[in-house]
């Protein structure tokens, strides 16, 4: 049996190779996020970081949805709790 030879189709989009091309996600909430974490590594027991929502770069639901899927990623318990004028964030 004869094989057919492959036709090249032409590409609409231009190529890449895998290994130049960046991988991992830094997503638009992850210098807030990641400043968080960072104060509440040194916090002490009993204390929570008391944030003002009017410094938050987003609404207070997104800030806490990215921060609730990154202590999930890290396996790291952390409670929230808001009010009109902050968001409360401590180590469970």
């Amino acid at each position: 049996m004869a094989t057919i030879p492959r036709r090249r189709v032409p590409r609409g989009f231009k190529t890449a190779k895998r290994s130049e091309i960046p991988t991992g996600r830094n997503g638009k909430h992850k210098s807030i996020v990641t400043q968080i974490l960072s104060d509440l590594e040194g916090l002490e027991g009993g204390l929570c970081l008391k944030i003002p929502l009017s410094e938050l770069p987003d609404t207070k639901v997104n800030i806490r949805s990215a921060l609730n899927r990154a202590t999930h990623k890290l396996h790291k318990p952390v409670a929230t709790a808001t009010d009109d004028l902050f968001l409360y964030v401590w180590n469970s």
